[in-house]
């Protein structure tokens, strides 16, 4: 059986991504979103989910490129000059792994964003981390361990087919691929272990910020069977902090694509959130 979750990243983080989500879930064919609960417009966001009750909302995970939830003084080792998460994934990384003190403050602002996420009243689908930076050992045991705790029922796992791929454009896998692969299949054993849904496929990796609508019209003609998840990025137009070069406007209209919903009942695929999957 084919079961599909379309997600977009960055809810919450501007009016512009908001407004994307509703008009994507609204008049398209996408089913799930990730919240940033520290984002700009992460209340608007919230209000706009509360009126979409078939919209499943999870937790995206914010640790770089991003503010805290909890203030800087509480957090000094995660955070840079200015008050926002330092830039540095690698080095900080490493803190994260060897320094206890830093361990102490990740621990303290994820179960701060749970938290957050669970004020807001919506049910938790499902967590990810901005980035993918749930790759990471310390990241991943904490989101197991606190995720459960808030009842979280799915996490992206990003192991993306490159056959799939190759069958749409011609493709070449990049050397991350090869590097992240041995770190996301554990992530994908711990977080099945742990009674969490992982999907058995990932797409938005190679095509992050381009998800056009021939690429989208190909994954799902060439969908795989099982539970696969194709993560976007739309919004209306650029926004503060947007990222150059994401073409935030055509993923929108590939997600509004009249001709989706009718190729996606042909081809027989389920569509919903995780929570609307058995964890196999």
């Amino acid at each position: 059986m084919k079961r599909l979750i379309v997600t977009a990243d960055d809810f919450g983080a501007a009016i512009e991504v908001n407004q994307a989500v509703e008009r994507a879930h609204r008049d398209g064919i996408l089913s799930a979103a990730s919240l940033m609960v520290s984002g700009a417009a992460a209340a608007d966001a919230v209000a706009r989910a509360k009126a979409m009750p078939s919209l499943r909302v999870g937790l995206h995970l914010v640790l770089v490129e991003g503010k805290p939830v909890l203030p800087a003084g509480k957090v000094p080792d995660l955070v840079d000059a200015t008050g926002q998460f330092r830039t540095d994934m690698a080095r900080a990384g490493a803190a994260m792994f060897f320094l206890p003190r830093v361990r102490a403050q990740l621990t303290a602002e994820i179960e701060a964003q749970f938290a957050a996420f669970e004020a807001t009243g919506l049910r938790l689908d499902h967590v990810n981390a901005h980035k993918h930076f749930h790759l990471h050992p310390t990241i991943a045991a904490l989101i197991v361990k606190l995720g459960k705790a808030h009842g979280v029922r799915g996490a992206r796992v990003p192991l993306e087919p490159q056959a799939v791929l190759a069958r749409i454009e011609k493709h070449k896998a990049s050397g991350v691929v090869a590097l992240t692969m041995p770190f996301a299949r554990q992530l994908k054993n711990r977080f099945r272990r742990a009674g969490i849904a992982a999907p058995d496929h990932v797409f938005g990796l190679a095509w992050s910020g381009a998800m056009t609508a021939a690429r989208l019209t190909g994954l799902i003609e060439h969908l795989p069977e099982g539970l696969s998840e194709i993560y976007t990025h739309p919004a209306t137009g650029p926004y503060p902090g947007s990222a150059p070069g994401y073409l935030y406007k055509e993923e929108l209209a590939a997600l509004t694509d009249p001709g989706l919903p009718g190729l996606i009942a042909a081809k027989g695929i389920r569509m919903g959130g995780f929570s609307d999957f058995p964890i196999q």
